[in-house]
């Protein structure tokens, strides 16, 4: 790379004490750090201005080269490290899964039945779809690192706890609690993808691979509970878990290099982060314990008025107070963003109702078992996988507009096929391909949102995007849930099962048709073909690998022209 090159996307300038030897630039040095003002490139230390620089020609500094990388990663680490990385998510999609896939069996077995069900489902996507939306900035500020290595530690622990629960209460708060370590692990790792590769080909790739481990997960997680449900005792369900998911997070720990986190001398919102969590936590809490006590409960009244009243305090703290916001509302007013947001809301919370109606229906009225289950489900994970990735290639060829479209309308034909068939009938008919299609839905949807978030914010905004798409993700899962299983208990009171069932699919059918007439009506997002940093403070030296590195002697060939000027 030509220094003409350099200057115009202002990368950091090295100050050499010898010209002996090549420059070396480490992240103990200069990492993350301003770019400095003078370039020293003599032994006498003489300042070099850019200004000066301005006047250079392409053949007065064509011996110039690109500085040292930032980091030392090799070609072949950043492989290990990446699949390492979308296999810590794979862990945290699985526990998540199990919670949906094995929820009757294991409610069953803490002697709780009924819509009390619904908890076994929705505990873990509660706090994970919660506490996602601050994981983010906290790995700005503390480390990307750091903080995936703390998410993963507390999914591992706890995880191990809920194997000895035998109290459908505590068991569901440490599902709650390991929650807390998926969210910290899942936007995290994105960050660390999306600062790792610049916007074109190689992220989008890696993106559709950490996309890909969601169904994949998911299948996994529905066929794991299922072999363990049948055959062995709860516990050893969640040491496998617990183990498995150790042997991921060792290596990983050991090739991660050492970090300087993208914001280190930043500060957490903390006032912000309780008004937002305490929002997210008692809302999702109410629509999903309503179902069981009753909408006229004067406890579930109360607790949605406190859940209104904390997100009007969290926006107007947001908005007139904050300084380092955990999640600066300038996000929100990108072109389209924020119906794209309501889009992919929706969608995930359809998917969300459609699965745990699925599971019901087919364990509850077909009496299947799930490890039947997690057969009928091996469609979901075929599909999902091969959707990532089809994702990854109409992001640069097609309108995000209609990428969504895509995923809602896969959905609405999913839920359209579940809600609408006989109480029994083969599998082959309408589970099948009701789960083939939906498989295409959530990772359509999530790709395409992922990848235009990445794309639309900074190298330092990088966490809080993956946090906010995360975050929908979880969130509109366990939400879906809850919201679903009110409309199953106002309809279905004193009839059969099914009816309640099919009430919840129908009102499924209903959300994904908002998200269609939002995304066609108001998101206006162009297709994403860009190969680079558009922002010059964004371009990091690492990024510049196909360069030589710039030694002294080659500094040292451009001084005299340089004094001559």
């Amino acid at each position: 790379m030509s220094l003409h090159s350099i200057l115009r996307h202002e990368l950091t300038p090295v100050t050499s004490s010898s010209l002996a030897g090549p420059s070396v630039v480490t992240p103990e040095n200069i990492a993350h750090e301003p770019p400095k003002e003078k370039l020293d490139t003599s032994p006498k230390n003489e300042e070099v201005r850019s200004p000066e620089l301005e006047g250079s020609s392409p053949e007065d500094i064509q011996r110039i080269f690109d500085v040292a990388p930032l980091n030392v990663t090799n070609k072949r680490r950043r492989l290990a490290i990446t699949v390492l990385i979308v296999a810590c998510n794979l862990m945290q999609m699985i526990c998540n899964l199990i919670g949906i896939a094995g929820g009757l069996a294991i409610s069953e077995r803490l002697g709780v039945s009924g819509v009390h069900a619904n908890w076994i489902g929705a505990s873990y996507p509660l706090t994970q779809g919660t506490f996602v939306l601050i994981s983010g900035r906290f790995g700005a500020v503390y480390g990307h690192k750091n903080m995936l290595m703390l998410g993963s530690l507390c999914l591992i622990v706890f995880t191990l706890v809920c194997g000895f629960c035998n109290n459908f209460i505590a068991f569901n708060v440490m599902r709650a609690i390991s929650g807390i370590g998926g969210a910290f692990i899942m936007p995290n790792a994105v960050a660390m993808i999306g600062i790792t590769n610049p916007p074109g080909f190689v992220r989008n790739l890696s993106l559709a691979f950490f996309g890909a481990s969601a169904p994949i997960g998911g299948f996994l997680g529905a066929l794991i509970t299922g072999g363990f449900l049948q055959s062995a005792p709860m516990v050893w369900l969640f040491v496998f878990l617990a183990i498995l998911t150790l042997i991921v997070t060792i290596p990983l720990w050991a090739l991660l290099p050492r970090e300087v986190p993208v914001d280190r001398n930043g500060k957490i919102d903390w006032i912000g982060s309780v008004l937002s969590l305490g929002g997210l936590i008692v809302f999702n809490v109410v629509w999903n314990q309503a179902p069981a006590v009753g909408w006229a409960d004067a406890q579930i009244i109360s607790t949605i008025i406190v859940s209104v009243a904390l997100f009007i305090g969290y926006y107007v703290w947001e908005h007139y107070f904050s300084t380092d916001p955990i999640m600066p509302l300038s996000i929100f007013k990108a072109p389209s963003f924020t119906p794209l947001i309501f889009v992919v809301l929706l969608n995930f919370m359809a998917a969300g109702s459609l699965i745990w109606y699925t599971v019901l229906w087919q364990q509850e009225i077909r009496h299947w078992t799930p490890m039947q289950f997690a057969y009928g489900y091996t469609p979901f994970g075929v599909g999902g996988a091969l959707a990532t990735f089809l994702a990854a290639y109409l992001i640069p060829r097609v309108s995000a507009q209609w990428i969504l479209a895509m995923g809602a309308s896969c959905m609405l034909i999913a839920s359209l096929l579940i809600a609408t068939m006989p109480e029994q009938q083969p599998y082959w008919y309408q589970v099948f391909p009701s789960t083939a299609i939906s498989s295409l839905s959530p990772d359509l949807t999530y790709t395409a949102a992922q990848i235009i978030a990445s794309n639309s914010v900074n190298r330092k905004q990088q966490g809080i995007a993956g946090s906010l798409i995360g975050s929908l993700l979880l969130y509109g899962t366990g939400l879906g849930i809850g919201l679903a299983s009110t409309v199953e208990a106002e309809v279905g009171k004193g009839k059969e099962p099914v009816v309640g069932y099919r009430a919840a699919l129908y009102f499924t059918v209903a959300l994904c048709v908002v998200a269609l007439i939002i995304d066609i009506g108001f998101v206006r997002l162009v297709h994403d073909n860009r190969e680079g940093w558009e922002d010059p403070a964004d371009v990091d030296p690492a990024d510049e690998v196909t360069a030589p590195v710039a030694t002294g002697t080659e500094l040292r060939d451009l001084q005299p022209q340089l004094e001559q000027r």
